[in-house]
């Protein structure tokens, strides 16, 4: 099932993230995951929220550059191999991963894999072939 990721621009400088945090916390949003990567100049923080629209609204209400992005939620088996033998799936249709991150579901314990590509229709079709799970 395709989710919306927030993915956030910041600046490197101290405080950017605490910044982002106390927004989200003050508007009772609960972050679901999150994963930032960063250059010499700037940052992108990508956030699974569990209200994506009042989080955008807010977060540009503050200033925040924000753009919003539809990926796959994917449960990862609790084996060895589990991530491999999804990737394999992902490879063999020829599907190209833009990036991923992982997340734990505190509910269920799960692991699950965020997974960006070009392509979610195919993606999400590839997976349901397989016999992978989405959320």
């Amino acid at each position: 099932m395709t989710v919306n990721q927030i993915s956030v621009f910041l600046e490197n400088r101290t405080g950017q993230l605490a910044d982002i945090t106390a927004v989200l916390s003050e508007n009772q949003i609960d972050l679901r995951a999150i994963s930032m990567a960063e250059t010499a100049s700037y940052g992108v923080l990508r956030l699974i929220v569990d209200d994506p629209q009042k989080a955008s609204a807010v977060l540009l209400e503050k200033g925040f550059i924000i753009t919003m992005t539809p990926v796959e939620a994917v449960l990862v088996p609790d084996r060895p191999g589990g991530l491999s033998e999804l990737l394999a799936a992902v490879s063999k249709a020829d599907i190209g991963l833009e990036y991923m991150y992982s997340v734990i579901d505190r509910e269920s314990s799960n692991a699950f894999m965020i997974l960006k590509t070009g392509d979610n229709a195919k993606l999400a079709e590839t997976l349901e072939k397989n016999g992978f799970r989405t959320v």
